[in-house]
């Protein structure tokens, strides 16, 4: 079964959890009128855009867009969420010097929409040359995910599994959570979308955080238009991927500083 708490529990007591089972939910972490306000600001990109990205993979009843902070001022505040940044930190820091994000993603699953294979998010990257985990992904909740709308299913403790060519074959178990929770999962660990049953759309925003000397999995420098990223705090900008790693990776002549579109 996946480990569950609740908002308030420890950040290495969640992180603990996580490395040992790979994933993790935690229950109403986000205000209702947080999650609402966001999820108002894209449900026309969605309804405008989320067709273009069908296909086997991500379905044919489904929903995506990319790029999140271009469609919402809420995001960021889902984004930079403290327990998931200290949660994914303490997987991912001793591996780096910062982290930063992969990839942002909001999902919309409609009626019909049939089962995800199980895949693994890391597998973008050689994994088989490193030991140790490069992401980690935090899935949120925009809508109550129940076993009839297509909650995300997880094979709770497959972290580091090298094959996931019969990953059908594995148990699995769903993310059921109310709206504002978050199942959070490591890179190595398989799961995959549910089927929606029911008559009404599953949506949810995941984000990726990766150690900060790979390259991002979505290109946030072209994706985001400067005008956006300068909106951010320093933070936030910083986690999208507009800084350096250390003193020699992803430099800036002209900003010295690394201060990266401050305003």
């Amino acid at each position: 079964m996946i480990p569950r708490f609740q908002a308030d529990a420890g950040d290495q007591q969640c992180a603990d959890a996580l490395a040992t089972m790979g994933a993790v939910i935690v229950e109403s972490v986000l205000d209702e009128a947080l999650i609402d306000a966001f999820t108002a600001d894209i449900q026309p990109t969605f309804d405008e855009q989320g067709y273009l990205f069908k296909n086997e993979f991500n379905g044919y009843q489904t929903h995506r867009i990319g790029g999140v902070a271009n469609h919402s001022q809420y995001f960021a505040e889902i984004l930079a969420n403290a327990k998931v940044l200290a949660v994914a930190e303490a997987i991912l820091r001793p591996h780096c010097e910062c982290i930063q994000v992969g990839s942002t993603t909001a999902i919309e699953i409609l009626p019909g929409e049939k089962a995800q294979v199980l895949h693994r998010d890391d597998s973008i990257y050689p994994i088989d040359l490193l030991p140790f985990e490069l992401q980690v992904s935090a899935l949120w909740a925009l809508d109550d995910f129940t076993e009839e709308n297509g909650a995300t299913r997880v094979v709770a403790g497959t972290d580091r599994v090298t094959d996931a060519t019969t990953g059908e074959a594995w148990h699995t178990d769903s993310a059921i959570m109310p709206k504002g929770s978050l199942v959070m999962y490591l890179g190595s660990t398989l799961h995959g979308g549910g089927a929606n049953h029911s008559s009404q759309h599953r949506r949810a925003v995941v984000n990726t955080y990766c150690l900060g000397w790979l390259r991002q999995e979505e290109n946030q420098y072209l994706t985001l238009p400067q005008a956006v990223v300068g909106q951010q705090s320093e933070a936030v900008r910083r986690l999208l991927g507009f800084q350096s790693h250390g003193t020699g990776l992803g430099l800036w002549p002209q900003d010295p500083d690394d201060l990266w579109f401050d305003s």
